[in-house]
């Protein structure tokens, strides 16, 4: 099924860093951690982790096994949801871009009709986009959607904050200039700044960072680049400085990653 897929893992483990996109994790088995900036969000069985914006984080499943049912949030059919919903059921209050939840029976029975759908091929062609949109608008007027809710709204705080990390993303190298990147989404740089942290759990300068060593760590382990070529190619000035700040997010240094890919 679109968007949908099953997670299993045998054992707990240490952290592992990645980029969270929009997402709906419902824990079907197991416990997860889940370290966001300065928060850290436990998941048990029964309980939802709905990620709003792109987020790097760090996660391990601390009870094994683990299984979990994950479901790519479409922000966009989200939007598409607001016109068709009472504009006083929209209040973002003071939602965050990940929250943990306890799933309502509503939701856990549209996830069991979607997941169900794929033993019938003919029915998921047509049921499977209504079953979707039934999951989208569920999670858009529950409690725990407001900063789904918020980012309905183009002049919003969590649209411009998406609008900022998505400038972010897509230019990874280059230096942030904080009050450039606020005027570039409507806000003042003190404003930007506070709204960013709010949404986000990090500032600008280190989500920007830890995008850099999440995708030089990917260029290493693919065995295409050299330690200096990656901290180049991600907008280090200073290899040296590259290797301190990968040791102190990945525990390892960025040869031994290098050495991993070639064995």
């Amino acid at each position: 099924m679109d968007g949908l897929q099953l997670l299993r893992q045998d054992r707990s483990g240490p952290f592992e860093a990645s980029v969270y996109e929009p997402v709906l994790c419902l824990i079907l088995q197991g416990r997860k951690e889940v370290s966001i900036g300065e928060r850290t969000l436990s998941v048990a069985p029964g309980e939802c982790l709905l990620v709003s914006h792109y987020l790097p984080v760090c996660s391990r499943v601390t009870n094994a096994p683990y299984l979990a049912l994950v479901l790519d949030v479409d922000v966009a059919t989200v939007r598409k949801l607001y016109d068709e919903v009472a504009e006083s059921e929209f209040d973002g209050g003071h939602a965050r871009s990940a929250e943990t939840y306890r799933a309502d029976p509503e939701l856990i029975d549209a996830l069991r009709r979607y997941l169900a759908l794929a033993d019938f091929p003919a029915d998921a062609k047509v049921l499977g986009p209504l079953t979707l949109k039934e999951i989208h608008y569920r999670l858009l007027v529950a409690p725990y959607g407001g900063m789904l809710r918020s980012l309905t709204r183009h002049d919003s705080y969590a649209s411009a904050i998406a609008r900022a990390t998505g400038h972010i993303r897509g230019n990874i190298p280059s230096p942030i200039a904080v009050p450039d990147l606020a005027r570039r989404v409507g806000m003042s740089a003190s404003s930007f700044h506070k709204h960013f942290k709010t949404i986000t759990s990090t500032t600008p300068l280190q989500y920007q960072k830890d995008l850099r060593l999440l995708e030089a760590r990917r260029l290493l382990k693919t065995g295409g680049a050299s330690v200096t070529t990656a901290a180049y190619d991600v907008g280090y000035e200073s290899p040296s400085q590259f290797s301190r700040e990968y040791v102190r997010k990945f525990g390892v240094p960025p040869s031994r990653d290098v050495a991993n890919a070639t064995d």
